[in-house]
């Protein structure tokens, strides 16, 4: 049942490109009015696929908002990764870098698609946006939200 494998939590990184800035972390958090840290995610979010009966979701990425970068980034990177798929190698859910620094969160569904806030990079899924949860039956599984902030330039990334 889907409501016994969604765990989401969610988590900051200050990552400023390769200065040797130490960042303070402590006011740079990391919301979302779609789901609570440590709290099951809704159905809505996990991916569709009729031969799973976890995977019966909408596939709508979570509402995520961040405050609180350091003065001087110049993007942020974010990271949805499954730590206990694939047998415990991990899937990364959703790659997104060259996100602007003045933007600051995405609404609810925004990177189920395509956006020209963000470049895709390639997922577990192979797909350069938001992918859903589909867990195979067993054990819950922990998600992991994580922005990064950056001092790398925003530019034309998108793959070729």
């Amino acid at each position: 049942m889907i409501a016994k494998t969604l765990f989401a939590t969610t988590g900051l990184i200050l990552a400023l490109g390769c200065t040797s800035q130490v960042a303070n972390a402590q006011g740079f958090t990391l919301k979302s009015t779609t789901f609570q840290d440590g709290q099951m995610m809704p159905k809505k979010v996990a991916n569709k696929n009729p031969q799973n009966p976890n995977c019966v979701g909408d596939n709508v990425s979570p509402e995520l908002s961040w405050s609180g970068a350091p003065a001087g980034i110049k993007s942020f990177a974010i990271l949805m990764e499954d730590p206990e798929g694939r047998g415990g190698a991990g899937v990364h859910h959703w790659v997104a870098y060259g996100i602007p620094a003045n933007v600051t969160g995405f609404a609810e569904g925004e990177v189920s698609k395509e956006s020209d806030k963000y470049v895709g990079g390639k997922s577990t899924q192979g797909v350069g946006f938001y992918s859903g949860p589909c867990t195979p039956p067993g054990s819950p599984h922990h998600y992991t939200f994580v922005v990064i902030a950056t001092d790398l330039e925003v530019r034309n990334w998108r793959p070729v």
